[in-house]
């Protein structure tokens, strides 16, 4: 097989384990052979995914640079000093902590270096676009912790910022949190941090999904006004798949001794060279000139499914994101995502504020950029794009036999050949 697959002796794994070797196949060719528009992903570059798959997979190394509790780590400090160099340069922080697993790990060190069980957070709700670490009861933090949570107002469907200010007054949490998973629209977080002072709480920003969006100083960093921030590097920030945090130098040991030992044990070294890798790539114009593209694509690619009946809650979008309002063209969030899914087309269904149905139902979809705009998609591709995603939801059908399920597909083929993902 002529496939190659980065930092990997692929023929080996070919002739040891033909199973899985099919798998890394079958899913670069559903890569290249669709549209990928779930806005939590992106393509990370040969340089990231070379680093991820690397022989520092191999070491144990509890502890941080200079300080750890086993011996061989020279190499391996070397690789998360600089992860932790570049990130305080890139986001402009006092401190960063480079070593959480996974967005979810990295929320659950930020609680554990600042709250109690039973304290209270305020955070936004998960219906109207928070996130299920953020005080869901089927989370840890909902079962741990008080989560009071604000939503959206029902008529510009933004962040209700008299109600975060009443609820907070009200309540008195010791942490407020912003940001979250279905949120299309910029965060004030200057108005958090007042808020914050007012009550002499600590303010938390989670953001996983526009972190990359800051990197590439496209949109205001929440990283001059929040205590503590949060987020995952697989987004728009296009690294592997992993967390990070970064925070004032007043809180640097709190968050330190959160992470290790409180939270986990050793970190995945190989992942952490591969975060250092990926923050050099978003400190280059290249990168920053990615960041915008994928704001400039969201808005069109919002505003085109506006025009086809699929409205835009809030409007439109200041971000990578979008979420659309079904109900004016009839069809579930769970339908939608069927046949686009059969039309060559991967989203997701999401609910929408105020939402009737269930949310494994829904009654919208949420639909980012970041994939797309790494293939080198303009605002011209995101037209007919929403032209298909319009056509798929509307006249299509979840069997992929259907006659508009396979013209949309074949017209997603046409356009990914052009824009291919991880280049021949």
């Amino acid at each position: 097989m002529s496939e190659t697959f980065y930092g990997s002796d692929f023929g080996a794994l070919e002739a040891f384990d033909p199973e899985i070797a099919g798998v890394l196949v079958s899913e670069l060719d559903r890569l290249r052979g669709g549209l990928q528009l779930i806005a939590s992903e992106n393509m990370s570059s040969p340089a990231v995914l070379t680093s991820l798959g690397s022989t520092l997979s191999n070491k144990y190394a509890e502890g941080y640079p200079g300080r750890r509790y086993y011996g061989g780590c020279s190499e391996v400090d070397k690789a998360e000093s600089l992860a932790i160099e570049r990130a305080k340069a890139l986001f402009e922080a006092d401190h960063a902590n480079v070593q959480p697993h996974s967005g979810a790990s990295a929320n659950q060190a930020v609680y554990g270096a600042f709250m109690s069980p039973g304290d209270t957070i305020l955070a936004m709700s998960l219906p109207h676009g928070g996130h299920l670490t953020h005080g869901t009861k089927m989370s840890f933090s909902g079962k741990w912790f008080n989560a009071v949570h604000y939503g959206v107002d029902k008529d510009t469907e933004d962040i209700d910022y008299d109600e975060v200010e009443r609820l907070a007054k009200e309540h008195k949490p010791k942490v407020i949190l912003a940001g979250g998973s279905a949120i299309p629209r910029l965060i004030d977080f200057e108005f958090f941090r007042r808020v914050a002072d007012e009550i002499g709480a600590i303010f938390w920003v989670d953001a996983a999904h526009f972190i990359g969006l800051v990197a590439g100083k496209a949109i205001p960093s929440p990283v001059p006004h929040a205590d503590v921030v949060s987020f995952t590097t697989h987004k728009v920030l296009r690294g592997p798949r992993s967390g990070a945090i970064v925070c004032k130098a007043e809180h640097q040991a709190a968050i330190d001794k959160a992470v290790f030992p409180m939270m986990q044990g050793g970190p995945q070294m190989h992942t952490i060279a591969a975060k250092a890798t990926n923050f050099k790539e978003c400190a280059t114009p290249e990168y920053q000139a990615y960041a915008k593209q994928v704001i400039a694509n969201a808005k069109v690619l919002a505003e085109t499914l506006g025009e086809k009946g699929i409205r835009p809650t809030t409007g439109g979008t200041d971000t990578h994101l979008s979420l659309h309002d079904l109900q004016q063209v009839l069809v579930t969030g769970a339908d939608a995502e069927a046949r686009c899914d059969a039309a060559g087309i991967t989203l997701n269904k999401n609910a929408i504020p105020f939402d009737p149905q269930k949310p494994n139902i829904a009654s919208g979809i949420r639909v980012g950029t970041p994939c797309v705009t790494t293939q080198g998609m303009g605002e011209d591709e995101m037209r007919t794009i929403g032209g298909l995603i319009a056509r798929a939801v509307v006249d299509g059908d979840a069997d992929p036999e259907h006659a508009v399920s396979k013209e949309v597909r074949a017209e997603v083929t046409d356009l990914v050949t052009r824009f291919p993902a991880y280049q021949r």
